[in-house]
């Protein structure tokens, strides 16, 4: 079993920065993929950065954040952080880590087997 902490969201204002961390715990962090999703009111919720395990470190984002948000993890604290850059009051939601067993990396948020509670982010115009 995993579990997974968010921390860092906030109310800030367009074109600011904000970073969020995820803390793990309870099982060996450092095979598991990673990944930030968001939920916006009334809508579904959507992958927004993902990470791989091992020595690549593999990246992938949502085209609304490419170049604007970076995910990054250091497998010796067991963390996984998402830098927010240039924020936008579309990028306002709840934003929670997941984490997937056996490799690779998707988008879909039902191969992610571990989530977070999720943490608030909004983003004012």
């Amino acid at each position: 079993q995993v579990q997974l902490v968010e921390s860092g969201g906030g109310l800030v204002q367009a074109g600011d920065s904000l970073s969020l961390a995820c803390a793990a715990s309870g099982r060996t962090f450092s095979t598991l993929t990673m990944a930030w999703f968001r939920q916006a009111p009334g809508k579904e919720r959507e992958f927004v950065a993902g990470i791989m395990w091992g020595s690549s470190r593999l990246t992938f984002y949502v085209d609304s954040v490419k170049g604007r948000f970076t995910i990054s993890r250091d497998n010796a604290k067991n963390t996984v952080s998402l830098q927010m850059n240039s924020l936008k009051p579309e990028d306002t939601a709840i934003y929670y880590c997941a984490a997937k067993r056996g490799g690779g990396l998707s988008v879909g948020q039902y191969d992610y087997d571990y989530w977070g509670q999720g943490t608030q982010v909004t983003v004012s115009s």
